[in-house]
């Protein structure tokens, strides 16, 4: 018998939606209701974090949440999954998955997004295979629609749907339907994953990116938010906003972001001047214009790059 949906607790109505975002909320629903039962991949963010709530309210026991677990998902991450499964009876699995077992994936080259999630993916449809749920969903919204992102060439593969883009749901209009839902990450700014703060053709190996997890947990720890911690080779590269980075350079802010990385092995270490981008994999800086030191400096010349 297919399980019934459960019904969304009480007291739980949603805050009013602008106007339109209501009835593409109404089309996220029915796009979840023609799925039958699915599972959701949940990495802990607000895109997936709302649509794996909003999923049980419609679909109840025919939806499961599942992380893909691997060197490249944060402690934080985690801890938001963990966060998100103490305020919502949400069914939920940790699901372990290799993508460290892919060459194209460790050697890091201009498909490693690709072949993440072609390892997540299948590891998700062999799950959902084997428990009888329809489909895969992931959490991909209308504003991520026009972006080149090689992992979505993976989910199109993998028959993978997105129901908030089904839906035209913006990222400002799922993070107002996650505070309806009291979904806990609704202001979490956005994150990838921690090999993405690797440059490119630079292997990607597990102390390496527990190296990139320690120090964003070093700069978060000194009250930062919004942060990538870009490793490049002896040098962390640090990107915040720029209304923050006047903060990073204070006298005490910059004593302890000095230390802290210093004792992660970096002997390099810097704040980006030209502030925080998500996607900003490859920007090139130059050191004295663009970066201010708190360890050491500009790397010596090693000659033309091969």
């Amino acid at each position: 018998m297919t399980p019934a949906a459960e019904p969304a607790p009480a007291g739980a109505a949603p805050e009013p939606l602008a106007a339109g975002a209501a009835a593409r909320r109404e089309a996220l629903r029915a796009a979840l209701e023609s799925c039958r039962s699915a599972v959701v991949a949940l990495s802990g963010g607000v895109d997936s974090a709302t649509l794996a709530v909003f999923a049980h309210r419609v679909l109840g026991r025919r939806s499961l949440a599942v992380t893909g677990v691997s060197p490249a998902l944060s402690s934080h991450s985690r801890a938001l999954v963990r966060g998100l499964l103490a305020k919502h009876a949400v069914p939920h699995l940790w699901l372990p998955t290799d993508e460290m077992a892919a060459p194209g994936y460790r050697e890091n080259g201009p498909e490693r997004c690709f072949f993440c999630k072609d390892t997540l993916y299948a590891a998700l449809a062999g799950l959902a295979e084997s428990r009888g749920f329809a489909f895969v969903l992931d959490g991909e919204n209308a504003d991520d629609a026009g972006d080149v992102r090689p992992g979505r060439r993976a989910a199109a593969a993998r028959g993978v749907r997105s129901p908030l883009r089904e839906a035209g749901l913006t990222k400002s209009e799922v993070r107002a339907l996650a505070r309806s839902l009291g979904v806990p990450a609704a202001e979490e700014p956005a994150s990838a994953c921690l090999s993405s703060r690797v440059p490119q053709n630079i292997r990607i190996t597990v102390p390496l990116l527990r190296q990139v997890e320690a120090g964003e947990a070093a700069v978060r720890g000194c009250g930062f938010r919004r942060l990538r911690v870009r490793h490049e080779g002896d040098l962390a590269r640090i990107e915040l906003p720029p209304a923050d980075i006047p903060r990073a350079l204070a006298p005490e802010t910059r004593r302890r972001l000095s230390a802290r990385l210093s004792d992660l092995g970096f002997r390099r270490v810097a704040v980006d001047l030209r502030g925080y981008r998500p996607a900003g994999l490859a920007r090139p800086a130059d050191p004295a214009r663009d970066l201010a030191w708190l360890v050491g400096g500009p790397a010596p010349p090693t000659g033309p790059a091969g």
